[in-house]
């Protein structure tokens, strides 16, 4: 018998325990994704010396990741209604472990932007799988603590790419450590195939997502997935918080993913693994950030005087990190820490998105507002190590190009910039109140 045909016999709602397991298990790919994005940050001497990159190609074999999930994130949706969270994670697993692999055994740069790709568009899939999980398996009053828990896992996996995988690189080598990372991530997939369910009623509970059709059907009959866009791109914040999302998005991960550790080593000689325990803290106030910028925003009903403040302060700061050279170690810290903190902000974009449109847009909104986050480290790691290299004075120091201060200043100016615009474009947008739009 069918899900749908069973599921009036079940009365009682699965015990939270069991609930969370399940999402938990959902969520493991998602830690592998923001273990994944910002890997290439702790081997950048090891990547520029396997594959005799320039600055510029290796912010572009780090931003390969980055095409691929900015690609995936609409159809994502699409294809968690057809197929379910349970195949969609575990074919995304398998994909990822594969990609790793393939990166793990190229030897030249082709094969490990491929790899790179591979992954990218493979864990793109685990954010909206994670939600959907929750929304069958958690009351509706739990899917906010649900999607901030989200992000939290994944910094989880980016503290992981930090410090311990550049303490395991120096003693194992990169390439056994990817290997490593595609054993647990195929691992990972056999795990969630074998117990991951869709849904309670698998289970002999009853689901909290009743009102859903079932895994294969339409979630909006006669409506059409691009009528469905179209009517959300009509709305102004929808267009505004796009471009604005990427901004804060842009500082934290490019340079918590990617240039902080060589900047960090070259201009305050902290070593690889310092620098990378040092963005990694970036990363832990950045989810610590989330949590509260969206706790506070619904305590005061309002979304957009909290972004405006949260992303001009985090520009502030940005600025001050930038153009103040040879800051204090106890400053650097707490520079780095409100920087992340601050830059949280960009999480009220998937809120405030949501309330500006109807109820049943909200997964194509989430899907647009995601993309809008990405584009921010997508564009700006290749074009940051382009400015690198234009401005590269030719210093060579153990085999390696070394940047000036002045260098990295031309580049981390870009995203002071998008900060700035994002600013006055915000100053634009149509406040929610914290209510949804119907």
């Amino acid at each position: 018998m069918s899900p749908a045909s069973t599921r009036h016999r079940h009365t009682a709602h699965p015990p939270p325990a069991l609930a969370w397991a399940m999402w938990g298990l959902g969520a493991a790919l998602y830690f592998v994704g923001f273990y994944q994005r910002v890997a290439p940050a702790v081997i950048t001497v090891e990547l520029s010396q396997a594959f005799g990159l320039t600055a510029a190609a290796l912010g572009n074999l780090s931003a390969f990741y980055f095409y691929s999930y900015v690609a995936m994130q609409i159809p994502t949706g699409l294809l968690a209604d057809r197929f379910g969270p349970r195949v969609l994670l575990t074919v995304g697993a398998g994909i990822a472990g594969i990609g790793t692999a393939v990166f793990a055994m190229a030897l030249d740069t082709r094969t490990a932007n491929l790899g790179r790709l591979l992954i990218g568009g493979s864990v793109g899939v685990a954010f909206v799988s994670m939600l959907k999980l929750a929304s069958h398996w958690m009351p509706a009053r739990q899917f906010a603590l649900a999607s901030g828990m989200a992000l939290a896992v994944g910094v989880f996996g980016a503290v992981f790419a930090g410090a311990p995988l550049r303490i395991m690189v120096d003693e194992f080598g990169w390439r056994a450590m990817m290997w490593a990372s595609a054993t647990a991530t195929l691992l990972i997939g056999v795990v969630t195939w074998c117990m991951v369910k869709d849904d309670p009623v698998t289970r002999g509970y009853k689901s909290y997502a009743d009102h859903e059709p079932a895994v294969g059907q339409a979630a909006q009959p006669g409506i059409g997935v691009f009528a469905g866009l179209k009517e959300a791109l009509r709305d102004r914040n929808i267009i505004l918080l796009f471009f604005i999302a990427g901004a804060p998005s842009s500082i934290i991960l490019t340079f918590a993913g990617l240039w902080g550790v060589p900047f960090l080593t070259t201009h305050y000689g902290l070593t690889a693994t310092n620098a990378a325990g040092l963005c990694s803290t970036m990363m832990v106030a950045w989810a610590i950030g989330s949590l509260s910028y969206g706790a506070l925003s619904d305590r005061i009903g309002r979304r957009k005087p909290l972004y405006i403040a949260g992303l001009t302060l985090s520009l502030v700061l940005w600025a001050t990190l930038v153009y103040v050279p040879k800051l204090p170690y106890a400053a650097l810290v707490a520079l780095m820490l409100s920087i992340g903190f601050f830059g949280a902000s960009f999480i009220l974009s998937f809120a405030f998105a949501k309330e500006s449109t109807p109820a049943r847009l909200a997964g194509t909104v989430s899907g647009i507002t995601n993309m809008g986050v990405i584009q921010g480290p997508m564009y700006m790691q290749p074009l940051v190590g382009l400015i690198l290299d234009r401005t590269w004075s030719g210093t060579i120091v153990n085999g390696k190009r070394v940047f000036d201060l002045a260098s990295y200043q031309q580049g981390f100016s870009l995203m002071l910039i998008w900060g700035v615009l994002a600013v006055l474009l915000l100053l634009f947008t149509r406040e929610t109140y914290c209510r949804q739009r119907h």
